[in-house]
């Protein structure tokens, strides 16, 4: 191995002398490392210490022992090649200091050519940027293999993750980063910490805000608590317009407000696509079909179409009139696309309306102790959708700003039946919704629309003539 400053008369020396070798010899190989002579001192250091060799000038020459594994068996520099060469093969170098001068200028220029041609191909090769806003928490740490893994994005997109947070959370946003570098994840370009506000969402493509405001009843107000998730989205949304690309898709979720906090993004982000803002309700979506699937005694993949209405992390409505079961063991089979009603094979009424109910409150109760497992699902799976296309047919619930669908009051984030195609989503307006339904999304829109009121409230007494 022949490694040397690319600009080394002594390098070309001992380069050329072995090309005559490998050129003569049926088995002498070669393999040749140059270094740009701005870099050279400290690639000479790391190389050094990594095998415990003592060498300061350019070239280094070794061997690889390939048959037995260790580390190389150092040759040393220039003269001890000659004399290496001499010995064994009686053939030594005559080539004059005006010709390694030469020699030299052309390997540098040629080493400069290679740099520049491996800088472009890999600048054609953009990697997705996503950052992870309060990235210290457990759903961003079950969250990075399931995005670094190629199931979300691609088997052929290259990701960078940028985590984000306070400096009180720099060692274990630290320790992420070491973890996830060592899984040595393919797709994984690179992935760093922040906690640099003003450069957060550099060149981002995707936006996922974990940040969480626990109300506890006892310390702090409602009113408080939308404050504090006001304050957030006024730090983030403009940071987003300037920093991030113009089609940024921004996900909100976390265990707590995942519709404000879609709502102030694009209050505080007037920029920011309405259409690339959403919430995440997926979670409810799972954690009912399981329910279901454990009342049924069957998979709940097989269970489709459950819908998650209004305030995700709030009051919401699980609709089960559109569900669909696939490959239920009952008297009726049919084709792998064959479907039945859910309702019609729930005969216990009574259970969907008390336990499903009760259930459903449960539900709430255990979203604030998730550890992030079930959440991190919830992203990647709506992430994958966004940009692969929802399974077809299917529904998915997600928070979208409203334009007056279903009856629902416009300009509030609320959680609605959409699918995936093509980049983008689109509300699934054709269901009938029963009288029943309906009275219930408008009381749920009731709820959203006061806290939206709250939060509009808090931003005129921040800014009492205006935001501009």
């Amino acid at each position: 191995v022949f490694t040397g400053q690319a600009n080394c008369p002594h390098y070309a020396k001992a380069e050329l002398l072995a090309d005559y070798l490998q050129a003569n010899l049926p088995d002498f190989r070669v393999h040749k490392i140059t270094q740009h002579p701005d870099r050279w001192e400290q690639w000479l250091r790391d190389i050094c210490e990594r095998n415990g060799w003592e060498h300061r000038r350019s070239p280094i020459i070794w061997r690889e022992l390939l048959d037995r594994g260790g580390k190389g068996l150092l040759l040393g520099g220039v003269n001890d090649f000659l004399e290496y060469a001499q010995q064994y093969y009686g053939i030594t170098s005559m080539m004059l200091s005006e010709e390694m001068l030469d020699i030299a200028e052309e390997n540098l220029q040629a080493h400069i050519e290679i740099e520049k041609e491996e800088q472009e191909i890999k600048s054609l090769i953009k990697p997705l940027q996503i950052w992870i806003t309060s990235a210290s928490a457990p759903i961003c740490y079950q969250l990075i293999p399931l995005l670094a893994n190629g199931e979300v994005f691609g088997m052929t997109t290259e990701i960078s993750i940028h985590l984000l947070d306070t400096d009180q959370f720099k060692e274990v946003l630290c320790g992420i980063v070491m973890e996830a570098e060592d899984m040595a994840f393919p797709l994984l370009r690179s992935i760093s910490q922040h906690s640099e506000r003003d450069e957060a969402f550099i060149q981002a493509d995707v936006v996922i805000v974990l940040d969480d405001v626990l109300l506890n009843c006892e310390v702090q107000s409602l009113e408080d608590c939308i404050r504090e998730v006001s304050e957030i989205c006024q730090v983030y949304a403009p940071l987003i317009e300037k920093n991030a690309k113009s089609e940024v898709k921004v996900i909100s979720s976390g265990k707590t407000f995942v519709n404000l906090k879609a709502m102030m993004i694009m209050t505080y982000g007037p920029s920011i696509k309405p259409e690339n803002v959403i919430a995440v309700a997926a979670s409810w979506e799972s954690a009912a079909k399981a329910m279901l699937a454990r009342k049924l005694n069957m998979d709940a993949a097989g269970v489709k179409d459950v819908i998650v209405w209004g305030n995700i992390t709030g009051c919401n409505y699980i609709d089960l009139s559109h569900a669909k079961l696939h490959g239920y063991d009952s008297a009726v089979w049919g084709p792998a696309n064959f479907s039945r009603p859910l309702l019609n094979m729930i005969y216990d009424s009574e259970w969907i309306h008390s336990e499903l109910l009760s259930a459903q409150s449960s539900l709430s109760s255990r979203a604030c102790h998730w550890v992030g497992m079930l959440a991190a699902h919830a992203i990647a799976t709506i992430l994958r959708y966004w940009y692969h296309g929802s399974p077809p047919g299917e529904i998915v619930s997600v928070g979208i700003l409203t334009e007056g669908q279903f009856c629902i009051p416009e300009g509030i984030v609320f959680s609605m039946p959409v699918r995936f195609q093509n980049g983008n989503w689109e509300v699934v307006k054709e269901l009938e919704i029963n009288g029943t339904t309906q009275g219930v999304l408008g009381r749920l829109a009731h709820e959203l629309v006061q806290e939206k009121l709250v939060a509009l409230k808090e931003i005129e007494e921040m800014h009492p003539y205006g935001a501009d």
